[in-house]
């Protein structure tokens, strides 16, 4: 791409990095399409050294791209509930997101994407993996494909944010809250980006229950089958944080899956979820 950002790609699936521009500084329109462009080609896209970013900036960074989400389970930071701190201490067990998923597929309308700020990094490990859903769903046979495009699939928080469910445990730097009877919404399986028009799978392990009008038993099998394939290493790319990086990815068209492998060690991001629309 011309112009004075440079983009420089990290895998063959999705995922580059972006230099040549300050995110703590208001974006101009050359820089705002630009930066656009590059998420909508690759998926996810990060920026190191923004040391600047304070969580002001970071909101107007994200505004640019629609408005913000709060999290209905998760408390936000003091003074801007639109941003979740997430800390993993040195002695949780547990981290946040630790889990192959598409942010808030539970939500009527989920999101468009997520911008993340790494505030304090572990020395080694705490990298987060992404996996690119229009891949999965491009390398699938014609088959599979007419099978999928006729079907729906049920999208609830009940399972992650139920009393065992993993995003609802105590952390000590974190307060989530239990959501036993959180609704339950319907998405198609296969869902057409509405900027790129690029179809991608559309189901994740942490949110999908079951295919309307099916049990989970009879789910299962299908559901099984795609989760294993849209994790396939073909499809991924694999970031490791530094202090003040920035990573940005579309919701729609990817999941992402924070790695928890730095048992002692404490980890602070920071999250701003951009609201999207509801999936066709």
């Amino acid at each position: 791409m011309s112009g004075s950002i440079h983009v420089q790609p990290i895998a063959g699936a999705l995922g580059a990095e972006l230099s040549g521009v300050d995110l703590s500084e208001p974006l101009s329109d050359a820089q705002f399409s630009e930066i656009h462009h590059a998420f909508l080609t690759h998926q996810v896209i990060f920026f190191r050294d923004q040391s600047a970013l304070t969580p002001d900036k970071q909101k107007a960074f994200a505004q640019r791209f629609g408005t913000l989400n709060v999290h209905p389970y998760v408390s936000g930071m003091p003074g801007h509930p639109e941003l979740l701190e997430i800390i993993k201490e040195p002695h949780d067990k547990l981290n946040f997101g630790g889990g192959w998923h598409s942010d808030m597929s539970f939500q009527e309308t989920p999101a468009l994407g997520s911008v993340l700020y790494a505030l304090e990094v572990p020395p080694y490990g705490g990298d987060t993996l992404f996996a690119s859903q229009a891949a999965a769903y491009e390398a699938l046979s014609d088959g599979m494909k007419t099978l999928l495009e006729g079907l729906n699939a049920i999208h609830s928080a009940r399972r992650e944010y139920s009393a065992r469910g993993a995003s609802a445990q105590d952390r000590q730097s974190m307060s989530a809250k239990t959501a036993e009877d959180a609704p339950e919404f319907e998405h198609p399986v296969v869902r057409t980006h509405p900027d790129t028009g690029r179809k991608g799978l559309y189901v994740n392990p942490a949110f999908t229950l079951r295919f309307s009008g099916m049990t989970r038993q009879e789910s299962r099998p299908l559901l099984s089958f795609l989760f294993e394939h849209s994790r396939d290493e073909r499809f991924t790319c694999r970031f490791r944080w530094t202090e003040h990086a920035v990573a940005f990815w579309d919701n729609r068209c990817c999941w992402h899956y924070a790695l928890n492998d730095y048992p002692g060690y404490r980890r602070h991001m920071r999250r701003a979820t951009i609201n999207g629309d509801r999936p066709v």
